[in-house]
């Protein structure tokens, strides 16, 4: 030791000398009499080094471009050709308007359920006559539409497909857990091109109204800087987990928000999912009960009076962990087991007030809750039924059969007729009629709208008429 330097002895009679250090040598620094070696690592054990592209970001779209999709509706339209055209022009004569179907590419979806279950705005959908869905990898499937909300402008489709096939699902986030100003990631595939990604923050969590001439009608939505365009609707807005915290919903006008950007929280998602995965909703059978969350443990929050589940023994509060002797992970997983069974029963295992116990719920078919209590049979429009009329989707349900003296038939309507509306209620799907009815009591009177088609004659128009409900 000298001056403070370290000596290197690089001679041979060194047990370090031709060995491992040698090897390293690939240059040095003279300090006084001794050479330090720079040593580095040989290239065959080179350490490798990730791809620094390759961030939280990437992984997150990677894993959930998969699961999201484009929307395509049809929708019938009024039009005259040219020559309609002219003889209205030049000679009066008025001929009968022509309808069609138009295509559009309005929206994107995302997949919730490897069974094909998806997400999407309800205003995408508004007056569709068809659905069709192109996934990631340019697949195309018709889809249906299983039920909606207005209020939150959710609704949930299904991909018709054939059986067994399982599809990329994105799993949903806990209803709170959201930071502001972290990253998320917008997701979408606008008009049909492919995949769509926009990076952002959480720039509010709850965004509220203060007024009553902001252009926005909903409450509570998540805002953020991510650049939402009209294509990226029904789109999901994730985490850098990979999870879905809310649906892409509107922009806050093109022309004065950029950079402001809205999404219908998960929160609100999940709440309109324990209304969409019922037996009601997607099955067509009454159940007359509902839990409080998408993911366990599933609490039950309401038990309609006189239906199966209050016949069975659910009460509000109880909590269901089992169902057909199966513990369900998620709110699609309660729903599928509860309508597994082809004789329509249930066994639900319950835990009150810390005691379990079973209950069996035999569900009832809405076609027999329609005919038990209102003496009728309904079904929705066919394609062929509104392209052929001025009746488009949803207008209401045709009247397939009525019993003879029951409610329906003292009350006037047929076969034939267009059920309208039920205690001013519109009913454009089974289920909305079924819905209204399980919660009327026997005796009840109910004011309903219903619609006569032109080839009854002079009777056609619409009209309201008082069904008793037995």
């Amino acid at each position: 030791m000298d001056d403070g330097f370290c000596l290197f002895d690089m001679r041979a009679n060194n047990p370090l000398a031709g060995g491992p250090l040698r090897r390293f040598v690939a240059g040095g620094l003279v300090c006084g009499l001794a050479t330090i070696p720079v040593i580095f690592p040989p290239a065959s054990n080179a350490v490798a080094v990730a791809d620094l592209r390759r961030d939280a970001t990437v992984e997150a779209v990677e894993r959930v471009l998969p699961c999201v999709v484009n929307i395509a509706t049809t929708t019938i339209v009024e039009y005259r050709d040219f020559y309609q055209e002219l003889l209205r022009q030049f000679y009066g004569q008025q001929t009968p308007t022509q309808r069609r179907e138009q295509p559009y590419n309005i929206g994107s979806g995302v997949i919730i359920d490897e069974d094909g279950y998806l997400l999407t705005n309800l205003h995408v959908l508004r007056r569709a006559s068809r659905i069709q869905v192109k996934l990631w990898n340019g697949e195309i499937y018709d889809a249906k539409q299983c039920v909606g909300t207005l209020q939150k402008d959710v609704a949930l489709l299904q991909i018709v497909a054939p059986p067994g096939t399982k599809f990329k699902a994105l799993k949903l986030a806990k209803d709170d857990d959201l930071l502001l100003g972290e990253t998320v990631l917008a997701l979408g595939n606008p008009f049909g091109l492919g995949g769509s990604v926009a990076r952002g923050i959480l720039s509010a969590k709850n965004r509220r109204l203060s007024s009553g001439d902001e252009p926005l009608d909903y409450q509570d939505w998540l805002q953020t800087d991510a650049n939402i365009n009209p294509g990226n609707s029904g789109g999901p807005l994730i985490n850098l987990r990979g999870e879905l915290i809310g649906i892409n919903v509107a922009i806050y006008g093109i022309d004065r928000g950029m950079g402001v950007s809205f999404a219908i929280p998960v929160k609100q998602v999940a709440a309109a999912l324990s209304d969409f995965f019922t037996p009601e909703a997607a099955n067509g059978r009454w159940f007359g009960a509902r839990v409080n969350s998408f993911h366990p443990p599933f609490n039950v929050s309401a038990v309609q009076s006189g239906s199966p589940a209050e016949k069975a023994g659910l009460r509000v509060g109880q909590r269901l962990t089992a169902i057909n002797g199966q513990a369900p992970d998620n709110l699609v997983e309660v729903h599928r087991l509860i309508t597994a069974h082809k004789d329509n029963t249930a066994e639900i295992q319950v835990e009150d007030k810390g005691e379990r116990r079973k209950v069996t719920v035999q569900l009832v078919e809405f076609e027999d809750l329609l005919q038990q209590k209102l003496g009728l049979a309904l079904r929705a429009l066919t394609a062929e039924e509104i392209s052929g009329s001025r009746l488009n989707p949803g207008d209401g349900l045709v009247i397939e059969r009525v019993e003879k003296n029951g409610p329906a038939d003292k009350a006037r309507l047929r076969a034939g007729f267009l059920l309208t509306a039920l205690g001013g209620q519109k009913t454009g799907v089974p289920l909305q009629a079924a819905a209204f009815i399980s919660a009327t009591r026997s005796g009840e009177r109910v004011k309903a709208g219903f619609y006569v088609p032109r080839r009854f004659g002079a009777n056609s128009g619409s009209y309201n008429t008082t069904l008793t409900v037995r």
